[in-house]
């Protein structure tokens, strides 16, 4: 049964404020007639648009290196392209760029020149996704704030990698090569301002060590997790989006209040072994339960608080914050127990 879902849009709020505040001080910063002193010259392959002189647009044109680069520009589009190697040469005048995709081209770490990277000073986003690459690129700039390396090779990620991009506010792994061992209790340190770290689509099989403590989203989804570890989350007091989709979590693998974590707004828990619903917090907004092995629900045991109790506090007292669940795909056969609804007075979809 299926009841009309309203969806939170909090995470997309969360990225795109990150990108609405840069772009909005970049343009703060900006001197309309400094551009006047720089030459009109446009790379020949490339398309450089009149009503926005700092982009360079160069993705889709089959190109195997990077063409200079003019001074005035700030974001440059490589994506689409076969370019095996970021050389120093193509970027001596760029000293402004803050935004480089280079998704989908072909590059190695070999084909990365020494130091590159890391002279880019000014550089915010670096897009290297869908590439040949072996292990995180370094070093790194600095200044950065996100950092997309999905869908490459990545099996290494070289020791003090992060330590100096405390800026870094999105880091993105999924879909790589990474085993437990790749990840140290040091992996992550100095990421003071992370908040969201996608490992999805890699090849753990345990919890990854060390989270940085500010993380607001993380994302493991198709590992092959078994257990979490007793406390985990007491080191991530801020976590609100949870992915654990396509792991192998049994109801052994998860401490008795595991999750019964306040921060934790979204938690996603599909396509696992668990045969009963874990306990959960009275904050939790959003829960996915859908294809794991579940025969019955209890809306009495389930509940996060005492329904007498919240009878007592009333419709605005602290009654649980459930809105969204999903059960499908388990061994459940409706109608909707009545105790659910009366648990968690605030859902307004359920899906079983």
């Amino acid at each position: 049964m299926i009841i009309k879902v309203y969806t939170s849009l909090l995470l997309l709020f969360l990225v795109n404020s990150v990108w609405t505040r840069t772009v909005r001080q970049v343009y703060d910063d900006l001197d309309p007639g400094h551009w006047s002193h720089y030459t009109s010259e446009c790379p020949q392959e490339c398309f450089c648009p009149p009503s926005f002189p700092n982009a360079l647009y160069c993705d889709n044109k089959g190109l195997k290196e990077i063409p200079p680069i003019p001074a005035r520009i700030w974001y440059l589009y490589l994506q689409n392209n076969q370019i095996e190697t970021i050389s120093e040469k193509p970027f001596a005048n760029a000293t402004h760029l803050r935004w480089i995709n280079l998704n989908k081209n072909k590059i190695t770490n070999s084909g990365i020149e020494s130091g590159v990277l890391s002279k880019l000073k000014r550089l915010l986003y670096l897009f290297l996704e869908e590439n040949e690459l072996e292990e995180v690129p370094a070093p790194l700039p600095v200044g950065l704030e996100q950092l997309r390396l999905a869908r490459n090779k990545i099996s290494k990620i070289p020791e003090g990698v992060f330590s100096h991009l405390e800026n870094l506010t999105m880091l993105d792994l999924h879909q790589n090569s990474l085993l437990d061992s790749a990840l140290q209790s040091d992996t992550f340190q100095g990421l003071n301002n992370l908040m969201q770290l996608n490992i999805a689509k890699n090849s753990l099989k345990k919890m990854p060590l060390s989270i940085p403590a500010n993380t607001m989203q993380l994302f493991l989804d198709n590992n092959s997790i078994e257990v979490i570890p007793e406390n985990y989350f007491s080191a991530i007091p801020k976590v609100t989006f949870l992915r654990l989709n396509y792991n192998k979590l049994s109801d052994d693998g998860i401490p008795s209040n595991g999750f019964n974590v306040s921060s934790i707004l979204d938690l996603q828990l599909s396509h696992n072994q668990l045969t009963k619903i874990p306990p959960i917090n009275a904050h939790l907004e959003h829960l996915h339960l859908d294809h794991n092995k579940i025969k019955s629900v209890n809306g009495t045991q389930i509940c996060p608080v005492s329904i007498a109790l919240e009878e007592d506090y009333g419709y605005y007292g602290n009654i649980p914050r459930l809105r969204y669940l999903r059960l499908d795909g388990n061994e459940i056969q409706p109608p909707i127990p009545l105790d659910i609804m009366i648990c968690f007075r605030l859902l307004q979809a359920v899906v079983i």
